[in-house]
């Protein structure tokens, strides 16, 4: 019995400050006498301390779980923390008031031991839930973006004859959709939210096929344009490639599946410019149509190149954060005040505006997620960052 006691004392001295939280834990002077106690009266004294902080820790813990109770699953392992949790509380209460003190002490420690993985536990959750809000805001932000260019579509379409009463009507549904997640957000209801955006982004699927229709609608009407768009776009699309495979090669990489997209994207090329060439402009979108696959594929080729050069220069930046950070904020700056004077100017500048916008949020979550200890998580909005800054002065260097 004696090797119990010694052994509850000596937990007791060695784990009560790292199993009570930081925010309960207080300096008590009755500690630092026990040591001139007798055991007996030492057992006591710790364990009605023990009790006294438990009982403190038990109402910090329920407060925070019932609020919360109806939205566990029964199988959590919160719920049963929190169990276990309350009944060691009880016995060690039940324990203290027989005068078996040592045994109260057990029971009190491992009360805490429970509480503390439930408190860890929640504020896990709490931050998988503000991540999850966020990843929801700045998605709708894009969204907004994206709502532009419908309106925008529609307006073309209409000034060239183009029934969009369809469009018209689900992008108007798709939009009070994602207003109905921005309200729940605001009224902080997260769950309602997350259903709602769930339904938002099948409307957005849905208003997406519709505005595919019309696009292809569009490209016939204004097919030269559409055209020598391609034309343009592919030769530089062919050269950011060709210099990808070359560099490729010098260092050792299989550039096979690139080298055969750019060649396959290189026939489609050259039929659709003999064509323009001729001035057959539908014929050449058609054969555009045809070949829709391939262009794809090839599209997504040259995304992957960009994306690659992307990660080296964000790797490269990020060997020194704080020099990324200040080089961030000081581009912010200077953007914002080139926007300011474009704008001015009456050049629209909407959409610059959102993509820094996006680029200032991303960065704010990246560097709280950098102080979390999270890097991995904090890269990634990192990078949309800089890609959205890019954007930006792209535009800014284009109306300059």
């Amino acid at each position: 019995m004696k090797g119990i006691k010694g052994l509850a004392l000596a937990l007791t001295i060695l784990l009560v400050g790292s199993i009570i939280p930081i925010g309960l834990a207080e300096v008590n002077t009755t500690w630092s006498g026990a040591g001139d106690l007798d055991n007996s009266t030492r057992e006591m004294v710790i364990a009605g301390q023990l009790i006294e902080q438990l009982q403190r820790l038990s109402s910090f813990a329920g407060e925070k779980i019932e609020s919360i109770m109806d939205r566990l699953p029964e199988n959590s392992t919160i719920l049963t923390h929190y169990e276990l949790a309350k009944e060691y509380k009880e016995r060690a209460v039940s324990e203290y008031e027989a005068g078996d003190y040592c045994n109260s002490i057990l029971d009190s420690l491992t009360a805490m031991h429970h509480y503390k993985v439930l408190l860890s536990a929640l504020n896990e959750v709490k931050e998988k839930v503000q991540d999850a809000r966020e990843r929801i805001k700045m998605d709708i932000t894009r969204t907004m973006e994206y709502f532009r260019f419908v309106e925008k579509t529609i307006k073309l379409a209409e000034n060239q004859g183009i029934d969009v009463s369809n469009l018209t009507t689900i992008y108007n549904e798709t939009r009070e959709a994602y207003k109905a997640v921005l309200d729940d957000l605001k009224a902080g209801d997260y769950e309602k939210a997350k259903e709602d955006y769930e339904g938002a982004k099948e409307k957005k699927a849905l208003l997406d096929e519709e505005l595919r229709k019309v696009r292809g609608q569009l490209a016939y009407a204004n097919a030269d344009k559409v055209v020598k768009d391609f034309l343009a776009k592919g030769e530089k699309g062919m050269e950011i490639v060709q210099k990808a495979i070359e560099a490729g090669e010098e260092n050792g990489y299989n550039v096979t599946e690139l080298q055969e997209r750019l060649d396959a994207f290189s026939e489609v090329y050259n039929e659709v410019k003999a064509l323009a060439d001729e001035g057959r402009w539908e014929e050449a979108l058609s054969v555009m149509e045809e070949n829709r696959e391939t262009i794809e594929e090839f599209h997504k080729a040259i995304a992957f190149v960009m994306r690659k050069a992307h990660e080296r220069e964000l790797d490269e930046k990020l060997k020194d954060v704080r020099a990324f950070l200040e080089e961030m904020n000081g581009r912010i700056q200077k953007d914002e005040k080139a926007l300011r004077e474009l704008k001015a100017r009456g050049v629209n500048t909407a959409q610059a505006e959102v993509q820094l916008k996006v680029a200032v949020q991303e960065l704010k979550i990246g560097t709280q997620l950098l102080r979390a200890e999270k890097p991995v998580q904090a890269r990634v909005h990192f990078g949309v960052a800089l890609e959205m800054l890019q954007k930006v002065e792209k535009f800014i260097l284009a109306h300059s």
